[in-house]
């Protein structure tokens, strides 16, 4: 098996699993305790708090290691808010950030307080003013991510960072993808990662809060972690996150020169080996191990299957995935296909070889499951086409996708130029893939109307 999923957990580092095991038998006692055991665990902890306080770029005693990365969003996001309550409730995300911080966002705006999601380009990216056009006189907080965990685009973190200073808010940075590759540049204020991303253990997240930023830990009071994070330290996890985070970093930029080759192998060689493919994110400012991108007419959970079978372990943010009914909040932001995405992430261990045999497999996968989806296997399960005057009508109510798209590129040729098809769909992910394809086919999205059943999405042949 190839394993192409290191965006979602990252295989254990060597490192890691060496210091686990060794502080499994020195870091067991309370290290808030003054007995020898007590004062031998408050060493390690303190030894793994400045390893990672050196590789983020801040002073040790801004750093508390919580529970989960996502821990960490949550409380960095409500300890920000209630510490600036004064100022106002005013909270800035970006449309594409972790589930982690548009949880929060949809907690705090059911709790009454304003939410300003800022819109991407179609590569992924932030607009440095767009953050500065979203501020507000009661802004507590802006939030952005260093860099895209779907489709690999690096945020103008820096750029944002500075605006947010001189306006007097505080930014938190969603570091999770980023940190193993270089310490998150510009004047953030806050900051959270997590370990199970760089080859530690899991259960390990990182909360930074800069020196003067007003905070307020929620929740029940804990003594433990400045009171930022409740809880015994689980202690060999941490040692374990720590020392696997130097050591990922005292090799990152050659791992980050090797992969980026893989991927940018990946990203040209994929639209010339399997046709009618979209490749997503931005070319350049990107991460170095990750590569996306969407094939039309493919189901997204049988590639993923198909793909399993071939020996290749990999994510995808289409609708119709077992894992969601919905399209990738990322790519519908994006306003790119969904249907049959796939993202490639490698981790920094992966061989050639691999890379290799995954875009000799590649192109027969997709072709069979075209040809498993090209063709209804009875004519009740077909949709229906429908000539009404001066409109093509194609019904696929009820079919989920990539069916409406596919029953789309069937007729489109039978439309002359200047004429129109109504695509009657149910399915959420037409409303993001339709566009899609006539923006990749040359056709003009004329818009969505209402219709008795589902919606009619309209497509004017241009060509």
């Amino acid at each position: 098996m190839a394993y192409f999923d290191a965006a979602s957990a990252a295989p254990l580092h060597p490192v890691a699993r060496q210091a686990l095991l060794a502080s499994l038998d020195e870091g067991w006692a309370d290290p808030a305790r003054l007995y020898r055991e007590g004062r031998r665990a408050r060493m390690l902890l303190d030894a793994a708090r400045e390893a990672a306080a050196e590789a983020v770029g801040c002073r040790p005693d801004e750093l508390v290691f919580a529970p989960s990365g996502t821990r960490a969003v949550h409380s960095g996001i409500a300890g920000a808010l209630a510490g600036r309550r004064r100022v106002g409730r005013h909270l800035i995300v970006s449309a594409v950030e972790h589930s982690s911080v548009l949880h929060s966002a949809e907690v705090h705006r059911a709790d009454g307080g304003p939410v300003t999601e800022v819109a991407v380009d179609r590569a992924g990216a932030v607009s440095p003013s767009s953050y500065a056009e979203a501020l507000r006189p009661d802004t507590a907080l802006a939030c952005l991510q260093s860099a895209n965990h779907e489709v690999g685009t690096a945020q103008p973190v820096a750029e944002v960072a500075g605006i947010c200073r001189a306006a007097g808010v505080p930014l938190l940075v969603d570091a999770a993808q980023s940190l193993a590759w270089a310490p998150v540049e510009g004047d953030w204020s806050l900051l959270t990662a997590s370990a199970h991303k760089w080859g530690g253990p899991s259960g390990v997240g990182l909360l930074v809060v800069r020196k003067g930023v007003r905070f307020a830990p929620q929740g029940p009071a804990d003594e433990r972690e400045s009171g930022r994070a409740a809880g015994f330290e689980n202690l060999p996890a941490i040692v374990a996150a720590a020392a696997s985070l130097r050591a990922v970093r005292a090799r990152a930029a050659e791992d980050a020169a090797r992969l980026r080759e893989l991927t940018e192998r990946i990203r040209a060689r994929v639209p010339r080996l399997v046709p009618e493919v979209e490749v997503v994110g931005d070319p350049e400012r990107r991460l170095p191990g990750i590569v996306t991108f969407s094939c039309l007419y493919v189901d997204g959970e049988t590639l993923l299957h198909e793909l399993d079978r071939a020996g290749f372990s990999v994510s995808s943010g289409s609708s119709c995935t077992s894992s969601t009914l919905t399209p990738s909040h990322v790519l519908r932001a994006m306003g790119v296909l969904s249907e049959g995405n796939i993202r490639v992430s490698l981790p920094p261990e992966t061989a050639e070889e691999d890379v290799e045999r995954f875009l000799s497999v590649l192109p027969g996968v997709v072709a069979g499951v075209r040809e498993k989806l090209g063709a209804p296997v009875s004519a009740a399960g077909a949709a229906a086409v429908e000539d009404r005057g001066d409109a093509l009508v194609v019904d696929a109510v009820g079919r989920r996708c990539p069916i409406p798209v596919i029953e789309l590129a069937k007729v489109i040729g039978d439309v002359p130029v200047g004429g129109t098809v109504r695509v009657l769909a149910d399915d959420e992910a037409a409303r993001l893939d339709i566009p899609a394809w006539c923006e990749m086919r040359g056709q003009e999205y004329v818009g969505e109307e209402p219709a008795d059943r589902g919606s009619a999405y309209v497509v004017r042949r241009v060509s």
